[in-house]
């Protein structure tokens, strides 16, 4: 949150510390193994480079890490704990670093606003002890720069320690009064434009902003989504010690851990799946279409697989087939791999120039978006965002949508999801195809039985703040016969 930071202050310490183009003549390669250095911090000190320096994912980078690394369960814990905290709490961390240093991060040494980034995160936002959290961050930055940087980091961070987090929110955010959203979206650790676009959805019910952005600022449950026909919810989550979900059938809860390494996961009747995608891949199935279901089923926007993989074991009940579409030959491969064993049919094509021939029943089209929905599980997403790429995700959208009119048959159901709850993705892309192609809206609602405060509108819009899911949308509509 730039727009929070105070100007730099001459060039105190410029000396030591250096700005972006004065980069230290001889860095010492940290040694992972070095006994002096605490190891899960270390870990995640090199989820935040990874982040930052190769635009990587953390919650790809960290679970094989964590492996390679050989860290036992707790110290595991703790690093995932402060890699996606410090990832999730950028905008805030480094509003705070800044006043903190005396300068703009963007003048401070990548390496080392990782260091400031990860002893920030600590202090403002755990119970780790103030001289534990500036102490082990100051022992960092002296195993691979020396004293010199180490220096820096320690007062620094002494400067973050002097005020607790609801004390900087109150010396740094915007006024409350004067702008409410840009307060709320500091406090929250989001870019105000997408808070803005929280609020908008919202639309009367505006007044949860707040509740909205605490959710997505916390760390989420991990969900899986049993494998329908092959184990039930209930068994799934007596394997894995996990809870049954709220809405999904197929849903269970699971409070940590590496889901990676549970033994269901491994023998493919279980997966990863936010519920809120399991009732997208549901509701596909259960719209009424006119006619009989002749069992031809496509899932236009297929990668990385995991509504396909839950539609195919549906279709596999239902003696249906399913169609998998995607463009990126490595993510139809994750599809083919995610789909093993069901009737399941993976093309690598563009979905608005597939090559298959009309006719289907039933369509999904999961479009690409800007996962504004689920910034609670991709903690880096929300400061990579921008307001510009909205537009070019829309066209795409909507050339998406029209490519699944198309394709689907007359009386069949195309269902039009995004795990993005901005208007121009959602509501305005579906009037639009209903206004082009003459499509008639359902009511999306009665397709996810029993999920409650769904709106007014034909739509679903889940929310993590009522329903613990991503924010996902869906919509569907019938082709006229």
């Amino acid at each position: 949150m730039t727009e929070s930071r105070r100007p730099a202050r001459g060039q105190r310490g410029q000396g030591k510390q250096g700005g972006p183009n004065n980069r230290p003549r001889q860095a010492r390669r940290p040694d992972p193994a070095a006994a002096a250095v605490d190891q899960p911090r270390v870990a995640a000190r090199d989820v935040l480079r990874a982040v930052r320096e190769r635009d990587a994912y953390a919650n790809l980078v960290l679970p094989g890490l964590l492996r390679e690394r050989k860290l036992d369960a707790r110290d595991a814990a703790l690093a995932t704990e402060l890699a996606y905290g410090a990832c999730r709490a950028r905008g805030l961390l480094d509003a705070v670093i800044a006043e903190g240093a005396g300068r703009s991060v963007d003048e401070i040494d990548g390496p080392i606003l990782d260091v400031l980034r990860l002893g920030a995160y600590q202090l403002l936002r755990t119970r780790i002890a103030p001289h534990a959290a500036v102490a082990t961050s100051v022992d960092l930055a002296r195993d691979e720069f020396g004293g010199g940087r180490a220096g820096f980091v320690n007062a620094v961070l002494r400067r973050v320690a002097e005020r607790s987090e609801d004390e900087w929110v109150a010396r740094l955010a915007p006024s409350a009064t004067a702008d409410p959203v840009g307060h709320l979206a500091f406090r929250y650790a989001h870019p105000t434009w997408i808070a803005q676009a929280f609020a908008d959805a919202l639309g009367p019910d505006a007044a949860e902003l707040e509740a909205v952005l605490a959710a997505d600022d916390a760390r989420p449950v991990v969900h899986l989504v049993a494998r329908p026909g092959e184990i039930s919810a209930e068994e799934l989550a007596m394997a894995t010690g996990g809870e049954v979900g709220t809405y999904s059938p197929y849903a269970v809860y699971l409070d940590g851990g590496d889901p990676g390494q549970l033994e269901a996961v491994r023998e493919g009747l279980a997966g990863v799946q936010d519920e809120g995608s399991q009732l997208v891949a549901r509701a596909l199935t259960l719209a009424p279409i006119s006619g009989t279901d002749g069992g031809r089923w496509l899932d236009l926007c297929a990668g990385p697989g995991g509504k396909a993989a839950l539609l195919g074991a549906l279709a596999d009940i239902e003696g249906a087939r399913v169609d998998a579409v995607e463009p990126a030959e490595h993510r139809a491969d994750l599809v083919r791999k995610t789909t093993r064993g069901l009737p399941v049919d993976v093309h690598v094509a563009d979905g608005r120039e597939s090559g298959l021939a009309p006719g289907y029943d039933r369509v999904l089209v999961d479009a690409p978006c800007t996962g504004l929905g689920a910034l609670r599980r991709r903690p880096e997403a929300r400061w990579r965002r921008q307001p510009s790429d909205v537009a070019g995700l829309v066209s795409l959208q909507r050339e998406l949508l029209a490519s699944a009119i198309e394709l689907v048959r007359p009386g069949g159901v195309v269902l039009y999801s995004t795990c993005s709850p901005h208007l121009s993705e959602t509501v305005a892309v579906v009037a639009d195809a209903v206004r082009r192609y003459g499509v008639t809206p359902l009511d999306t609602r009665e397709l996810v039985p029993g999920v409650p405060s769904l709106g007014d509108g034909l739509g679903v819009q889940l929310w993590p703040h009522r329903h613990g899911t991503d924010a996902m949308f869906m919509a569907a509509l019938r082709k006229p016969e």
